[in-house]
């Protein structure tokens, strides 16, 4: 005979469920109250359609043209640099570029940062003094100067690549190197909070092993955390990368970020500011976009935040 009654263990868990289905919808409802991060994100989505979308839809190439110098409007809106390329394509290409290496940055950082932050604070002993000795040590190091020497020496082991991308290089040096021991800080004092509490002290006495408490138990309660220092670290990693490619350390030819961009074309400002601005105004952008997102989750996740700022 089937039992109609649900098990005390069914109803924990479509309590469980249902809490956090409530949780989730008042998280979501405190963010679209914030108007400066539903700004952001609309933006940022703008951003990503402009950077991945653009190419389909703005068809001109980056070769030089017989249109040198143009200027904004007509068939180059954004107008065209010195050797005629358009400069429309152009900031095109150095956002999607721009864009690539900082939510490559973030995931790397992130993941990184929460594993090894994770383990920190639930081991404790051995493994804590070591984690935690090398992200004081990398927090003592002026990480953009570590980045650009190592970004340059990367690129000059192989002269014969002297033609291929490197974006990808410039995005493992600064995940490496620039952003994930402040995520692994925090982690690791939010783990040493949650090993405490009962729920983990229950999953231990029923011998979950380290894995499934760290993993299945304590990273799920840190969501918010890892979502919003993610958020952060795009931000980051988007004027990290512009600042080494402006001083000619980071990405090279023929790849094209927007810090590329303007490194190129400082010398042009007097003459022909467009070049410089555009893909200026695009970082700044990407910037703002990313920041306000970032503020917005942080509001909607605080369970002490009674007002969403507007």
């Amino acid at each position: 005979m089937v039992d109609l009654i649900p098990s005390a263990g069914a109803d924990a868990t479509g309590f469980a469920d249902s809490q956090a289905r409530s949780q989730a919808k008042t998280v979501l409802r405190r963010f679209l109250r914030h108007k400066a991060a539903v700004l952001g994100m609309a933006l940022f989505a703008l951003l990503l359609l402009f950077a991945f979308v653009g190419p389909l839809i703005w068809t001109v190439g980056l070769s030089p043209g017989p249109d040198a110098k143009a200027l904004p409007g007509g068939a180059h809106p954004f107008g065209s640099d010195r050797i005629g390329r358009d400069m429309l394509a152009a900031v095109i290409s150095g956002t999607r570029l721009s864009l690539q290496i900082a939510l490559t940055v973030a995931a790397i950082s992130t993941l990184l940062g929460v594993v090894l932050g994770a383990l920190a604070g639930y081991l404790k002993g051995w493994t804590d003094t070591a984690i935690s000795r090398l992200i004081d040590l990398m927090l003592c190091i002026p990480s953009l100067v570590v980045t650009a020497v190592l970004a340059r020496q990367s690129f000059s082991v192989a002269p014969s690549a002297q033609n291929q991308s490197n974006w990808l290089t410039v995005a493992l040096v600064l995940a490496l190197f620039t952003s994930w021991f402040p995520i692994a800080r925090t982690m690791r004092g939010m783990v040493l909070s949650l090993r405490e509490k009962e729920f983990v002290e229950a999953a231990r006495a029923l011998g979950a092993s380290t894995n499934r408490i760290v993993f299945k138990h304590i990273l799920p309660n840190t969501v918010d955390v890892i979502i919003v220092n993610a958020t952060v670290t795009v931000a980051q990693a988007v004027l990290l990368e512009s600042a080494l490619s402006f001083i000619g350390l980071g990405v090279q030819r023929p790849d094209a970020s927007l810090g590329l961009l303007i490194n190129e074309n400082k010398n042009e400002l007097a003459t022909l500011p467009w070049l410089f601005w555009f893909p200026f105004v695009f970082i700044v952008l990407i910037s703002l976009s990313v920041n306000f997102m970032g503020d917005g989750l942080r509001d909607a996740f605080d369970p002490r935040q009674r007002r969403v700022r507007a």
